[in-house]
């Protein structure tokens, strides 16, 4: 597939500009700077760029940048032929046309310089400063000789914690990405997909938060070229016969502009194509695409009181589809996006979508944080105190994300944890009773509100008030509701403990303010999170600090001694129903941990847990390091005689007709059992399958998974990693 051919939207990407010939500024890169007195001819492209939006800026640190990047890069070819030196400049070039500064620019030209040339650190801070110093080191990745199968992993950690203390690192990332999908046709299909998929999961999410709508919806249709090809042929023919029923929308852009024209509002009124994958979108939720389908109309106006008068005017001469509208502008949105979104029909019942917002808006809608400048720049002029710099550019899902990444220091559990966290695309906000906000993924709980508001501490929640009502931990939380968390007294102490206790405050209410019969159950020392509560988390620091806490007092699982204990199912030296034999006392019981699901022939271990039973866990279960690390003797485990086995997968997939049918077949075909199945709502098209299935033989496994993976649309299946969500 040609560079050309995974880039749907090339043809109108930059009207009213000269197509860049990238064969031609490698020619021109090879032969260096013209003179010493004017910029080289091949940063041309990006110097006018950049003066469209910054008239004043300096344009003779680019050239310095250039310069040193081109005769670093000199001798460098891409895999498509073109000298390497056209890759920073395109990356560049991009930037600029987003509204970037200059030391973003800076930073840009050289950010392959450390990790592809022998330039060092050093030398890139003593020519150009300490901050494109730390913007290139930010992109700069780790060595794969170094850090093995964790490099990518450990890369995009590293880019992460760089991208809290400054968002322009990230920037030069997706910049750096697109470039590199729109260029990704001369790579083996494989390794297209492998890049395509990380892509998918990790990059255009974080475009998605960082609110760069114009990276972020060309690199989707690049993605969706790559992982649905089939698809994306049938979108492109739909585009090309597009559906002429109906008025077009340029009949009602006429008409939206005489009515605002007659209003005496001044608007700009313009044509808003969809992209490849929302064509798609639509097509799937609408069927049969009408003219009216294949766009959006889009409002310019000058203040934020003129998109109010846009809509009075357009609700009162045109029929108003109620249910579409949304403010974004009193309520935006966590990405910095502000708009006020409708939808109205005309006399014939055509019904097209309008966006309305200012130029301001709309500049801060395509670039998000690029069109936010420079991070270090005073506010009001004002020196930032204590040496801290002014940055409104980190929302609360990035310091969430940089909290918890810290308690993960397996590079997999990252990894995963990351993707996790990342496909959560919607965000709520709830008010705590002493004041604030917090900013939690939609679906998070007050288990998720405890661990956000307290840390640690939330290892004391007993219970919650949701808007002044008590409500269990394990209640879900919708945008807008009051949360009054119930801390016990006193530390969090396991349950047997000797000493302690203290009642009940109500976190936000007076000091030492009991609640009644919940103060009556907390007379003894609260007994820390129950197991349970993995099941009610959903956010990545909620579920680390729970897991670590019940790693670290395995005795809060153990049932007190005068509690009877339950009679055993397996005794030592026996066969149990788990299939595995295990050396343990006559009164435990055995099961396979949910975690990791072990089948045979995996190499296997167990520990003793709650009441004495014995849980059994795949040697490189990430629970296995953290038992070993507290010196909890391990259990000798073996497989015993039959075949039989049960297993949990995970099945990621593009959401598509008869998906589940094609699974479901695939899955008997394999002659394996369903025992159980679960199906997630879709969320960007892309749905999460979890199956529970009985094999009759372990040695299937392999071959199931397979045949799972060809369906069309599956693009993973993979076992169970980690504790599954409810």
């Amino acid at each position: 597939m040609s560079a050309e051919a995974t880039s749907p939207g090339a043809r109108s990407r930059r009207r009213g500009r000269t197509s860049i010939d990238l064969r031609r500024l490698g020619r021109a890169a090879l032969l260096g700077p013209a003179s010493r007195d004017r910029l080289p001819d091949a940063i041309g492209h990006v110097a006018d760029a950049h003066r469209a939006h910054h008239p004043d800026a300096d344009l003779l640190v680019l050239g310095k940048a250039y310069v040193l990047a081109e005769m670093s890069h000199r001798g460098q070819f891409r895999k498509s032929g073109e000298p390497y030196i056209t890759h920073p400049l395109a990356v560049t070039l991009i930037l600029a046309e987003l509204g970037a500064e200059t030391t973003t620019l800076t930073a840009s030209l050289l950010h392959d310089t450390v990790e592809d040339t022998d330039v060092t650190l050093d030398q890139v801070r003593a020519e150009f400063g300490d901050e494109v110093c730390y913007l290139v080191d930010g992109v700069t990745k780790l060595e794969k000789v170094d850090y093995g199968a964790a490099a990518e992993p450990e890369t995009f950690r590293k880019m992460l914690v760089a991208t809290g203390n400054d968002v322009r690192v990230m920037s030069i990332k997706l910049a750096d990405r697109l470039h590199n999908m729109r260029t990704l046709g001369v790579m083996r299909p494989e390794k297209q997909a492998r890049i395509a998929k990380v892509t998918h999961d990790v990059l255009i999410p974080l475009a998605e938060r960082l609110g760069v709508q114009a990276l972020k919806t060309e690199l989707e249709d690049l993605v969706f070229a790559i992982l649905q090809p089939d698809e994306y042929e049938r979108t492109r023919a739909v585009i090309a016969d597009r559906a002429t029923t109906g008025p077009s929308l340029d009949t009602i852009a006429v008409d939206v502009r005489r009515t605002l024209r007659e209003a005496d509002i001044s608007a700009e009124v313009v044509i808003r194509p969809r992209h490849f994958v929302s064509v798609h979108r639509a097509r799937l939720k609408r069927g049969e695409m009408r003219g009216t389908d294949f766009g959006r109309l889009l409002v310019l106006v000058g203040e934020d009181a003129d998109c109010y008068a846009v809509l009075g005017e357009l609700h009162t001469c045109f029929t108003p589809v109620i249910s579409e509208f949304k403010d974004f502008i009193a309520a935006p949105k966590y990405n910095l996006y502000q708009s006020l979104h409708t939808a109205v029909a005309g006399l014939d019942g055509a019904v097209v979508e309008v966006l309305i917002r200012t130029h301001q808006m709309h500049r801060v809608a395509e670039a998000g944080v690029v069109a936010l400048g420079n991070p270090y720049t005073p506010v009001d002029g004002a020196e930032p105190a204590d040496g801290e710099r002014a940055d409104p550019t980190r929302p609360g899902w990035l310091s969430r994300l940089l909290a918890w990444q810290e308690s993960a220091t397996d590079p997999d559990t990252f990894w995963t944890t990351l993707r996790a966290d990342l496909a959560q695309d919607r965000e709520i906000s709830v008010f705590p009773a002493d004041g604030g906000m917090l900013g939690l993924p939609a679906g998070a709980t007050c288990v998720d509100a405890a661990y956000a508001q307290y840390g640690d501490g939330a290892h004391g929640c007993i219970g919650a008030r949701v808007n002044g009502r008590l409500a269990t931990l394990s209640t879900v939380l919708v945008d807008g509701d009051t949360v009054q968390l119930l801390l016990a007294q006193g530390p969090v102490q396991a349950p047997g403990d000797a000493g302690g206790g203290g009642g009940l405050v109500e976190a936000g209410g007076p000091g030492g303010e009991r609640t009644g019969s919940v103060a009556g159950q907390a007379q003894e020392a609260a007994p820390g999170p129950s197991p349970e509560w993995l099941d009610h988390a959903r956010t990545p620091a909620a579920r680390i600090a729970i897991a670590g806490w019940l790693a670290a007092n395995p005795e809060s699982l153990k049932v007190p001694e005068s509690e009877p204990r339950a009679p055993g199912a397996v005794t030592a030296g026996r066969r149990g129903v788990a299939n595995v034999v295990v050396d343990v006392p006559e009164d435990a019981t055995v099961r396979l941990a949910g975690c990791c699901t072990p089948v045979p022939p995996d190499d296997v271990t167990g520990f003793l847990v709650r009441g004495g039973a014995v849980t059994v866990h795949r040697a490189e279960c990430s629970a296995v390091g953290r038992m070993a690390a507290l010196g909890r003797s391990p259990v000798a485990v073996s497989w015993g005689d039959e075949a039989e086995c049960r297993v949990t997968l995970y099945a990621e997939s593009f959401g598509r007709p008869r998906l589940l049918a094609d699974l479901t077949e695939a899955i008997a075909t394999a002659g394996a059992a369903i025992v159980s199945a679960n199906v997630e709502p879709p969320s960007e098209q892309r749905v999460r399958h979890t199956y529970t299935l009985q094999l009759p033989d372990a040695a299937g496994l392999a071959g199931l998974m397979r045949a799972m993976r060809d369906v069309p649309g599956v693009f993973d299946v993979r076992r169970a990693q980690h504790e599954p969500a409810s």
